[in-house]
């Protein structure tokens, strides 16, 4: 089965884990979310122009070598002042791979994105850092290979399209001219490009828009009422502008979510099916405020449960742009979900309920993705 670094690595960022790097940053959780959602990708990307640079494969095997034990031992180093011999040297491997320039250029770009502070981006990038290096040395065991720097350089070379579909709308924009992308090649080029076009003709539209209604208006005073005869079909056709042009960038984005049909499989509609699952997840979560309403939902979460092990046991008949239709269907949601799964198991005498249930499903999406 194909891997994807960037669900192995936000696998092994659990909510848990989650919640404790926001406690040990000072930061809200949903900012965290936010940020980490933007650092994985980012952090890979760089890591894969290293990687492509000559010598650089060999300093990401010197890196990884030095990250041994790291995955084991991640939620020991937070709390109580841990974390700080954490981030400093996970801050010390990003200037030593990426230089001094790109690493604050993706500080600056992960402040801006997430809305935390430079100071509190940077300790976070030094955070996850040694996270992401210790993912890549592991996989790359875990595939028989040895750590080696043609290994490495394979690895992350057949990822890049995983990478740039990864990056949050809007993100890459901010790393555009940075270089941290060049490894990415045309995927992340085409987001970026497609983005900054459809800010383009948005924005130019709205000025249109708006330019006419002031013509309008001001022929409104000797010719009465006729300049919205004009307005209308001129606003008409500038919505149809901005549709046509984002819609292109939020395809490269989300990876074909707009085009679930495709994942038709021995009959079955998976995109319907998956969708479908998680809405009725949703609205079970929604429901739970008690340990009564939590034993009544327990029969939905197991229905929801043997939905998906329908669509698991077609998975492996799945081709490999099915297999990224599908994620683009999973990872939007999985921060939601997470979220609503953490309410629902904090409130009281609902965890020895559903908690076994919640686990199951949590391990079961998780793996549609990987």
């Amino acid at each position: 089965m194909a891997i994807n670094l960037v669900s192995l690595v936000m696998q092994f960022l659990t909510p848990d884990m989650i919640g404790r790097i926001a406690t040990a940053l000072g930061l809200d959780r949903n900012n965290t979310q936010t940020a980490i959602g933007a650092v994985v990708p980012a952090l890979l990307a760089g890591f894969s122009n290293v990687a492509a640079q000559p010598g650089g494969a060999q300093k990401l095997v010197d890196a990884a070598r030095q990250q041994t034990g790291t995955l084991g031992n991640f939620a020991n180093m937070l709390g109580a002042g841990g974390q700080s011999s954490l981030i400093e040297k996970g801050s010390q491997v990003l200037s030593a791979l990426l230089g001094g320039r790109d690493q604050n250029s993706l500080v600056q770009a992960v402040s801006k994105f997430s809305g935390v502070g430079q100071g509190t981006a940077g300790s976070l990038l030094g955070m996850l850092a040694p996270v992401v290096m210790g993912t890549i040395g592991q996989q790359r065991q875990q595939q028989g290979g040895s750590l080696d720097a043609s290994g490495i350089a394979g690895l992350l070379a057949s990822q890049k399209d995983d990478i740039a579909a990864a990056l949050p709308s809007g993100f890459s924009n901010l790393l555009g001219g940075t270089g941290l992308l060049d490894a990415l090649g045309g995927a992340a080029r085409t987001a970026t490009a497609a983005g900054s076009e459809a800010a383009r003709v948005a924005t130019s539209t709205a000025r249109v828009v708006a330019d006419t209604g002031r013509h309008a208006a001001g022929a409104a005073a000797s010719r009465s009422i006729n300049w919205l005869y004009w307005l209308i079909p001129i606003a008409a056709i500038a919505a149809l502008l901005i549709y046509l042009f984002a819609r292109p960038a939020e395809q490269v984005v989300q990876q074909g979510v707009t085009t679930a049909q495709s994942l038709m499989v021995g009959g079955l509609d998976i995109g319907k099916q998956v969708t479908d699952s998680i809405n009725s997840l949703r609205t079970t979560l929604d429901g739970v405020t008690d340990a009564a309403s939590a034993q009544a939902a327990l029969p939905k979460l197991r229905d929801v449960t043997a939905q998906i092990d329908k669509v698991d046991g077609l998975i492996g008949q799945l081709s490999s742009e099915q297999r990224k239709l599908l994620a683009g269907l999973v990872n939007p949601v999985m921060p939601t979900l997470n979220q609503l799964f953490d309410k629902v198991l904090a409130i009281p005498g609902v965890a020895e309920l559903l908690k076994p249930a919640i686990d199951t499903l949590k391990a079961k999406l998780a793996a549609l993705v990987a």
